[in-house]
């Protein structure tokens, strides 16, 4: 081979490598899309089992997928090791930074506005409502997950211990919401220490299994224990918030007719928005507080690493059990206000998935950064709303985005474990204090 055909020889190579990875990825979706996609099965109206075929929609699936596949690695290959400085120009990234900084007050100021915005579309606040209930949801779990490093697969149980304790004292004790709030807040606090107690050896996969039975003994016992929680029935008629003892109704005692306008119903909406950003932010408030004492850096060195933690002779037991307790009291918050929310709850609105569902929104917003986990909340919720249409490719594409988030932003949309007090410069240490010599 002459000279100037060497690198030739090089291109046609690297595109015959590219040609059998794209050609592996079509084989692995064809296999995986088969029986999702080609094969469709479902019951008769006699009881026997009926299947039709979609071949042309499955071929297209594994072509877009050979192509695509194809396709990133060529320009990946033409592109090479290049970093981000030189992809990117400096200007560029220094304006991304910059709009990176504006991003959270822009976001809150569109947050306090989205009443005002759209206040005739129903539907609108009642999803803004779920998204910040999820955020919420993140960012309690967030305080286990991300700042302390413990995986916990049964977070939806101390949401459904405030959520149950709240309509138990509003409907046997007729409390009002101010008061049963910071109770239900309490109580699953206690069943976070109770939970913290048998897992405290425990880490990793062990850990996560032993949250995740905890999650569905809560769920099993609210089942089962009619007399208090009314089983499957659920609990009914759980009293709304009012203002300040104000309530916002149609009746003479109502807001509306103290302040002289005409009653809506939207205004039960809107009260009901601001109640639970304003909890939201108090929950992003108290963890970014805690961050900065020393129970919240040792949180963060217990995530980096348990035995260097207890050599630094940080309390591990102490630690643990502050990080389920507080965690589990936001829970606890977010659980009273579905059940005020709703007006009627049962156990089928606290399974695993809304565990892992929870767990997801953290992972994928970037385990310790608050915003993040809001961004990733607003993602997943209001994904789950935008493919409603699709019908049954719904979760497929909805997987399939999840997927590919993982490979381009393996720590979360916002990665963030950098601890709170770190030193910024570097510092140069005597030969005294080294055993090699020069530090």
């Amino acid at each position: 081979m002459s000279e100037p055909d060497k690198p030739h020889a090089r291109r046609v190579l690297h595109f015959a490598f590219a040609f059998k990875k794209a050609a592996l990825s079509a084989f692995v979706s064809l296999v995986l899309f088969s029986l999702m996609v080609g094969i469709r099965t479902e019951a008769g109206p006699t009881g026997q089992l009926i299947y039709w075929t979609r071949f042309d929609e499955l071929a297209g699936l594994v072509a877009a997928t050979f192509v695509g596949s194809l396709v990133i690695e060529l320009v990946r290959q033409w592109l090479g090791p290049a970093g981000t400085s030189q992809l990117v120009p400096a200007s560029v990234q220094n304006g991304i930074a910059f709009a990176g900084r504006l991003l959270p007050p822009a976001l809150l100021i569109f947050t306090l506005l989205v009443p005002v915005i759209f206040y005739d579309q129903r539907y609108i606040l009642d999803l803004a409502i779920l998204v910040l209930t999820y955020v919420m949801l993140g960012w309690g779990l967030n305080v286990v997950v991300g700042l302390a490093g413990l995986l916990d697969l049964g977070y939806v149980a101390f949401y459904a211990v405030g959520a149950y304790s709240y309509a138990l004292l509003a409907t046997t004790f007729d409390l009002s919401f101010w008061v049963c709030l910071p109770l239900a807040g309490l109580l699953a606090s206690l069943w976070g220490v109770m939970l913290g107690f048998p897992v405290l050896r425990l880490r990793g996969d062990y850990l996560a299994i032993v949250t995740l039975a905890f999650g569905e003994i809560i769920r099993l016992v609210i089942i089962n224990w009619q007399s208090l929680t009314g089983g499957p029935n659920g609990i009914p008629s759980i009293p709304r918030p009012t203002l300040f003892g104000i309530p916002l109704d149609n009746s003479d005692d109502g807001l509306a007719a103290r302040l002289g306008i005409e009653f809506s119903p939207t205004h039960r909406i809107v009260f009901l928005f601001y109640l639970i950003l304003g909890l939201a932010l108090l929950t992003n408030w108290v963890t970014i507080r805690l961050r900065r004492l020393p129970i919240g850096r040792a949180w963060e060195a217990l995530r980096e690493d348990e035995v260097a933690c207890r050599a630094l002779g940080i309390n591990t037991t102490t630690t643990k059990l502050t990080a389920f307790a507080t965690g589990a009291m936001f829970g606890g918050f977010a659980g009273a206000f579905f059940a005020t929310r709703q007006g009627f709850i049962s156990p089928e609105s606290f399974t695993f998935q809304e565990s892992a569902l929870v767990l997801a929104i953290v992972v994928l917003g970037g385990m310790g950064s608050q915003l993040g986990v809001a961004l990733a909340a607003l993602a997943m919720i209001g994904g789950f709303e935008l493919f409603r249409g699709l019908e049954q490719y719904r979760m497929l594409v909805f997987g399939l985005a999840m997927v590919l988030l993982m490979i381009w932003r393996p720590r979360g949309i916002i990665g963030h474990r950098a601890p709170t007090v770190y030193l910024k410069e570097a510092h140069v240490i005597s030969s005294d204090l080294v055993k090699e010599g020069h530090g």
